[in-house]
């Protein structure tokens, strides 16, 4: 038998959830049945699993050590380097800078240092996480791996839970710089249509079947030899959709190979779209990240080929 006290760190969860999190190798049959026979119960009473767990509250599993240990497995801490730069961190969230050739989460061709695997080793490093944590820490929203910039990271529960939220409900801003081919002299707001298709994005006008609409704002910063450096605010998140609503409207942004019939990479020295998330900012939070209502975070680090497109607008961050 083991007891398990609640605490700050893990409160707010369903019951169900914080104990597949626990016990990681055991299927949602087995937590499920062993909550129907009264093997697992929450504060000494019979448990359903979809309970909320808050601080203080305990615990019991009634199984044998060794069926607890078949069931639970340490997680894989991948030791990696750090690409990553530190723009904020307090004891609950992180903000840091993707750079570009970097993936957010692990995919099948970079299974072990993705940015999400680096900032976790750099908890553990620090001694923030371990692997028999029965929490982990990730980041919440993701960034293509050609593109740089903001990316958050909640470092306990309740920061990645306010933090997933506060996307969800549109209260955190997120602003581009990108710059394409044409001249644009007002600002305007994209509606269109998205759908994924394969590994590229289809963009519509009017709704095509399985699409949803997309809304991206663009205003122009500067203008030079045809071409327009942007700002953008991104109302909703889909995949390649600012690159694909601004060529579907005639203004391909300047490096991009997938969107873009004109491969003249205009002595930029790029190797992919020029494209750079730099602000985020929070609208009112909930209590918990409450001190960061308000606050806006901007990202001055970026690759030597993107501060080239920047200089030759005579622009800085």
């Amino acid at each position: 038998m083991i007891e398990i006290k609640i605490n700050k760190t893990n409160e707010n969860q369903r019951l169900d959830k914080y104990l597949l999190k626990y016990l990681n190798k055991a299927p949602k049959s087995f937590i499920y049945k062993m909550l129907r026979k009264k093997n697992i119960k929450l504060n000494n009473k019979k448990a359903e699993g979809n309970e909320i767990i808050t601080d203080g509250d305990i615990i019991n599993i009634y199984l044998s050590d060794e069926t607890i240990n078949n069931f639970k497995e340490n997680k894989q801490i991948n030791s990696t380097k750090q690409d990553f730069k530190i723009i904020f961190e307090d004891n609950n969230i992180i903000l840091c800078y993707k750079p570009i050739n970097l993936v957010s989460q692990p995919d099948l061709n970079n299974k072990t240092n993705s940015l999400n695997d680096q900032l976790i080793f750099y908890m553990h490093n620090k001694g923030e996480y371990t692997s028999s944590s029965d929490f982990t820490p990730s980041i919440c929203n993701r960034l293509d791996r050609n593109t740089s910039g903001i990316v958050t990271f909640g470092k306990n529960l309740k920061a990645l839970q306010s933090l997933n939220k506060a996307f969800k409900d549109d209260l955190i801003d997120k602003y581009y710089l990108t710059a394409v081919y044409g001249t644009i002299t007002k600002k305007d707001t994209l509606e269109l249509y998205h759908k994924k298709e394969n590994n590229k994005a289809i963009i519509s006008k009017e709704y095509i079947p399985n699409s949803k609409k997309v809304i991206t704002q663009y205003e122009p910063i500067a203008t030079k030899d045809n071409k327009t450096l942007l700002n953008i605010k991104l109302i909703t998140g889909k995949t390649h959709q600012i690159r694909v609503s601004l060529e579907h409207i005639g203004y391909p942004i300047i490096g991009d190979k997938k969107y873009s019939n004109n491969k003249n990479l205009d002595n930029f020295n790029l190797k992919n779209q020029f494209l750079h998330c730099y602000k985020i900012s929070f609208k009112e939070q909930d209590e918990f990240l409450s001190y960061l209502s308000n606050k806006s975070f901007v990202c001055k680090y970026m690759d030597i080929s993107f501060k080239n497109v920047l200089n030759f607008f005579d622009y800085e961050i």
